[in-house]
């Protein structure tokens, strides 16, 4: 049975909140970082509004990352949809995505909450996640989500630099 506790990750950055929000918010900016390692993202849509959507292409390019999506009998690239449920710039987001990639399990939907606190020339982002319907897949998506933020960290030091 998997934790049924929403994990929190908390991670401060040397950038102005605006930053934070630009690369969370803007297609440009997801593309540089939302993915986990040995994947890549393009996002193709981005409706930035509750109701609206982010629909984006994940592919896995990493060697370990492709070995593990053909085990699974998985496709290499997905599309992925997400569906805002709040936006209050710069603040905060919350969207669900839809677990339908799951083989031999039914869609469901999962909520991220996302909250950038500024503090003067820093900006701590704190993301909220549900977890899945196991363990297993609990474990891995929030490993994947622990990547991104630092993968955050890389486009946020590339961006100042």
């Amino acid at each position: 049975m998997p934790d049924s506790k929403p994990a929190r990750y908390e991670r401060t950055y040397a950038a102005p909140a605006e930053l934070i929000w630009t690369l969370w918010t803007t297609a440009a900016g997801l593309d540089e970082w939302f993915a986990p390692r040995g994947f890549e993202t393009r996002v193709s849509d981005l409706a930035l509004r509750p109701g609206g959507e982010l629909r984006y292409t994940m592919t896995a390019i990493g060697p370990e990352q492709v070995a593990f999506m053909r085990e699974a009998g998985m496709p290499l690239s997905s599309e992925v949809r997400k569906t805002f449920r709040e936006v209050e710039p710069p603040n905060r987001l919350a969207y669900v995505s839809m677990i339908d990639f799951v083989p031999g399990h039914e869609p469901y939907e999962h909520l991220t909450t996302v909250d950038i606190e500024p503090a003067g020339d820093r900006t701590t982002v704190v993301m909220t996640l549900d977890p899945l319907h196991d363990e297993t897949w609990t474990r891995q998506h929030r490993a994947h989500r622990g990547d991104e933020l630092d993968n955050l960290d890389a486009a946020v030091r590339r961006r100042l630099s």
